[in-house]
């Protein structure tokens, strides 16, 4: 089903775009940018996070790592991952294949700044099988996020 909600997504916001499905499993950073022949960056993660009373999407580069007094500041409360059930009850995804499309429940989507370093970023699509290839600004756009930065600074 979560695959088929980001199919829709893309029928109605973006048919341009196509929806790559491998065989093999791409639910981590590493999975995923060996199959896609990718540096580790250039991976669309989304983490899902309680901030305070907050729940929260932020789309970060794969090998960033978050800064807790950068994300406090921007969502107002210590972040925090959800649990796997919540990920997947929230976002309609299992945990490795989240993303900021098609999702269960309307959710306030970032976009951490670091992603702007690419071109073209590759997040899931719903499914551990799964991803689009995307430009960040229009990942962005299609998905109402918000910028902001709260990945440390010393990211490769």
């Amino acid at each position: 089903m979560s695959l088929e909600s980001v199919r829709a997504f893309f029928a109605e916001k973006a048919p341009d775009l196509s929806i790559i499905e491998l065989e093999t499993s791409t639910a981590t950073v590493a999975l995923a940018a060996e199959a896609y022949g990718v540096e580790p960056g250039r991976i669309a993660k989304t983490l899902s996070l309680r901030a305070g009373e907050r729940i929260v999407l932020l789309v970060t580069r794969g090998d960033a790592r978050l800064d807790n007094r950068k994300a406090k500041a921007a969502f107002g409360g210590k972040p925090r991952m959800l649990d796997a059930d919540t990920v997947q009850e929230l976002t309609g995804h299992p945990v490795g294949g989240v993303c900021p499309f098609g999702l269960a429940t309307p959710l306030p989507v970032y976009c951490d700044v670091s992603l702007r370093a690419y071109d073209e970023v590759v997040p899931a699509a719903g499914s551990i099988h799964s991803a689009v290839r995307i430009e960040p600004m229009r990942m962005a756009e299609l998905v109402g996020a918000e910028w902001v930065d709260v990945c440390q600074d010393d990211a490769p």
